[in-house]
């Protein structure tokens, strides 16, 4: 296994140590600095594991599979343990609206459908800009969430900073978020309606 297919690997066990710092049910110092952290790591890899692999010519099937659903584990088990988690503390700054998620996740299964059934006719469908900015909105949108339960697990002056604007912030960039990602898989769907059309 090469290292951008390891990278890829590292993703969901990471996803899986995210988890595991959210919801562990006996009290964890610094849960959710560990869960930023772990997060990030995993973002990092994303970026990486792509970058290696087209550079060295690594590219493999396995990583065009498994890439992408990677990306869609972290960022919807992340979304999804959002939803639980700001609405079982009752005074999360932050609640992240189920709807909100069920728009990120069903783009992402259609999307996946779309890419499963072009591949089955032997065609492959590149990322497209629109959806590379998805991406982006999506990380930055979960590290916000992050550093708004974080914030009071570090120093008060560093709380104090970040206490008023963060969560402002944080709703702005969900609202984005969502609109990119609708927005982004009806422009993927509509450019691509050929494939699922063609003998309607």
């Amino acid at each position: 296994m090469n290292l951008p297919n390891k990278l890829t690997v590292s993703r969901f066990v990471l996803t899986a140590f995210f988890l595991w710092a959210m919801f562990w049910p006996w009290e964890i110092p610094f849960r959710y600095t560990l869960a930023l952290l772990l997060f990030s790591v995993a973002s990092i890899t994303d970026f990486l594991d792509g970058r290696i692999a087209r550079s060295r010519n690594l590219i493999t099937n396995f990583g065009k599979l498994m890439d992408p659903l990677a990306d869609k584990i972290l960022t919807c088990s992340a979304f999804i343990a959002f939803v639980e988690s700001t609405h079982l503390r009752a005074g999360a700054p932050v609640k992240l609206a189920a709807w909100m998620v069920v728009i990120i996740v069903a783009r992402e299964l259609a999307i996946t459908g779309l890419r499963l059934l072009a591949a089955s006719k032997n065609i492959v469908l590149a990322a497209e800009r629109y959806g590379k900015h998805k991406t982006i909105s999506q990380i930055v949108a979960i590290i916000a969430l992050l550093v708004v339960d974080a914030c009071h697990e570090w120093p008060t002056a560093l709380e104090n900073f970040l206490t008023p604007w963060a969560p402002q912030f944080t709703i702005i960039m969900l609202w984005v978020t969502v609109a990119l990602t609708a927005l982004s898989g009806m422009i993927y769907l509509w450019r691509n309606r050929a494939l699922y059309l063609d003998d309607v």
